[in-house]
Parts: C-alpha cells; sequence; structure tokens
C-alpha cells in the first residue's frame, strides 16, 4: 500500500492494519520528513485521543491529514499503536 498526496508517497507498506476503512502504516514506512506535528486532536470512543500531522509537500500544507494513536484506550486496538492513518485528500492505493 501507498499513501500519496501532492505527488509524492509519503508511505509505503505491505503491512498496514485497516481499521474502520483507514490504513494504519508502521511509522518506520513514513517518510516523516514530510509531515510536522499539529495541535489538533480528536476523541475515538475504543481508540483513545488521536495526534495529528499536516502534509506538508512543495510549499503546500495539507493540514491534520495523518494521525496516530500516542496511546490506545483498549486491548483490541493494540494493534495500531506505533503506526499513522491518512486522510483530507491523502490517496491510500495498491
Amino acid at each position: 500500500m501507498k499513501a500519496i498526496w501532492n505527488g509524492e508517497v509519503i508511505a509505503e507498506s505491505e503491512d498496514t492494519i485497516v481499521v474502520d476503512g483507514a490504513h494504519y502504516f508502521p511509522i518506520n514506512k513514513v517518510n516523516m520528513n514530510l509531515l510536522k506535528e499539529s495541535s489538533h486532536k480528536t476523541v475515538c470512543p475504543y481508540k483513545g485521543q488521536a495526534s495529528y500531522y499536516n502534509i506538508e509537500i512543495n510549499g503546500q500544507t495539507n493540514k491534520n491529514s495523518a494521525w496516530y494513536y500516542p496511546t490506545i484506550k483498549t486491548e483490541s486496538m493494540k494493534d495500531i499503536a506505533g503506526r499513522i492513518a491518512f486522510w483530507n485528500g491523502v490517496k491510500v492505493e495498491n
């Protein structure tokens, strides 16, 4: 799987975990140079509090378009710990 935005591959891995339709990529398969920490947070009742990144490529910013869970709330979601998912115009494809 690949996560692509603005013509750049942000993440690529054969080892994604799909939860609620989102592919969670291992953090070591994500180009972290393209991500900038955001102050945005959301809460999922069974995953916990999500933290976000903005994606910055070629002078353009896609705000809050990548997220991760620093602490997983339930044991059933522990497999997405240390992984990042994408949305908001980021294309995830094979």
